[in-house]
Formats: C-alpha cells, sequence, structure tokens
C-alpha cells in the first residue's frame, strides 16, 4: 500500500508538469472562467511537498473567488519562472520577476504570505570547520538556482564584495541543495533562512549560520498583465481572507501539515512598492544579471 500511495502522488503531482497551450498564453482577458488559469508556484521545495502544500490553498481559492485555478511546476525554478517570463502563467507565487528585465513584464504585486520577512543566508553544517566566509574560498557552495534572490543573489553579491571566490553548484530548488549540506557534498549553501528553518525542523538537522542579510519581503502572488482587474482583485481577496474563514483556514491548515509547520500561514495584500528594495539591490549588485 505504501507504495501504490508513492505512485498515486507521483502521477498527481507529473500533471502539474504540464506546460500550458501557447493558445492560451497572454491571453487571459479572452478566457472564459470554465478554463483554468494557470498558477505558478516558485520551486523551493520538491514537486510532491509543493503541490501537497498548494493544491488545498488553490481548491479554495477557486471555489471562494470563482476563478479557477490549476498548479503549475515546472521541474526547476528556472523553468518554472520561464514560463512566467513567456506569458505561460495568469498567476504566480515567486520573487524571480524583479530584475531590471523581468520587471518590465508587467506582473502585478496582489499579496503576499504573512509573517516575518525573508533573509539570505550561507550556512554550515553544525560540526563544520567554518567559522567565516573568507574560509570558504576555493570551496563548492550549493544553491538552488541561479535566479533565486535570497538564496543565490543576496549571499553571492555579499561573497563577491568581500572578495570571496567560490565554487558554485545549483541543485534546483532550496531542499535540494540542503540536502547536498546534509550529505557533505558542499561546504555551505545559500538559503532562504525560512526555507532553511522549516526544512531543519521537519527533518530534525541543525545547522550553524555564518552570515544573514537584511530583510526583504516574502514572495509574492503576481498577476499576468493581460489578467483583468476584477479578477486580480477576486483572487487577492480570497487569498487575504482565508485566515478569517473557517474552511479558508482548514484549507490552510492542511497546507501546513505537509511541511509540519507549527502554524498555518495565511495571506496579506501587498503592492509592488513593498518590493522596491528587491529593485534597489539589482541597481547595484555585484552580480552579473545575464540580461535577467
Amino acid at each position: 500500500m505504501p507504495r501504490l500511495l508513492q505512485i498515486c502522488r507521483w502521477l498527481c503531482c507529473t500533471i502539474f508538469l504540464l506546460p500550458i497551450s501557447p493558445a492560451i498564453a497572454n491571453d487571459y482577458a479572452a478566457m472564459s472562467h470554465d478554463k483554468p488559469y494557470p498558477f505558478g508556484v516558485l520551486n523551493q521545495r520538491s514537486v510532491t511537498l509543493t503541490a501537497e502544500y498548494w493544491n488545498p490553498i488553490l481548491r479554495y481559492v477557486s471555489q471562494k473567488s470563482g476563478i479557477p485555478l490549476t498548479l503549475r511546476i515546472a521541474r526547476t525554478a528556472n523553468e518554472t519562472t520561464d514560463m512566467a517570463v513567456r506569458g505561460e502563467l495568469a498567476f504566480v507565487y515567486t520573487n524571480h520577476l524583479f530584475t531590471p528585465g523581468r520587471d518590465k513584464l508587467g506582473y502585478t504585486v496582489l499579496a503576499r504570505q504573512e509573517g516575518e520577512p525573508i533573509q539570505g543566508q550561507i550556512v554550515v553544517a553544525t560540526n563544520s570547520p567554518i567559522q567565516d566566509l573568507a574560509a570558504l574560498e576555493g570551496q563548492k557552495v550549493a544553491f538552488a538556482n541561479p535566479y533565486g534572490f535570497v538564496g543565490y543573489f543576496v549571499p553571492m553579491d555579499k561573497l563577491l564584495r568581500d572578495k570571496v571566490t567560490v565554487n558554485p553548484v545549483f541543485m534546483g530548488n532550496q531542499e535540494a541543495a540542503i540536502g547536498q549540506l546534509r550529505a557533505g557534498r558542499v561546504m555551505a549553501i545559500g538559503v532562504n533562512h525560512k526555507a532553511m528553518a522549516d526544512f531543519a525542523r521537519r527533518e530534525d538537522f541543525t545547522y550553524r549560520v555564518v552570515w544573514t542579510s537584511e530583510p526583504y519581503f516574502d514572495l509574492a502572488v503576481m498577476a499576468h498583465p493581460s489578467v483583468p482587474a476584477k479578477l486580480r482583485e477576486k483572487l487577492r481577496d480570497a487569498m487575504v481572507n482565508m485566515k478569517s474563514d473557517p474552511e479558508g483556514l482548514a484549507a490552510l491548515t492542511q497546507a501546513a501539515k505537509a511541511l509540519e509547520l507549527p502554524k498555518p500561514r495565511g495571506f496579506v495584500a501587498a503592492t509592488d512598492r513593498h518590493y522596491d528594495n528587491y529593485r534597489a539591490f539589482f541597481r547595484h549588485t555585484l552580480v552579473p544579471l545575464d540580461n535577467q
């Protein structure tokens, strides 16, 4: 039976990896309400955990807003971001769209998860001999992907400013990068501090923080520019009101159990100006943007 359950979960998740039809992309204003609107989620964790967390949330939001939503996750965070850049996502939960190039695409911030801001960290195993950033010179450091904000750009910028040259290794998502640290295959990782803490609590893994960045607002729920304003408002209202609705709270609680979180995380309204420090960072970073 456990094997059957694993197979079923795998089949469910692979459905979400399928791209949407090119005929639908960039034409959300013309879509009828019986067609699902693709909702992309940035790969911070495995596809399975991401689906288990977001499916209860999207089922509730679909019901309350009247907007049929379908979860879309590519194999890696890079590929999910590329889907958004190509206009294949009506909505997306991400913080990858604030680079100079992607900021011009016109995605609009609607909401973010409640709670403390996120911070970039460089962490090592508890028993690591590494005591400071300088000791990472020439060492392997794992990151989720070269698009990540607090998981790559922010810690890499710090390393460059301190003139520490490392050998970056990209793993596809943050928990895969943490797995490399846990297995002793890399000396350190750059990571979102919340993703790190969630993994450590769930997997009983201890680590030591070498450096922490300034705070930034958590990932944003964003809408493609062709999504009508009325639909944006309906989706934002449904998400923001989840925690005050017993059904919504039940969905958030179910989602939290997937990650073994101590309590459910709701959503609060947010606007583009809340992410101005992302844009300011990119104006001054030493990390090459490579047309991002």
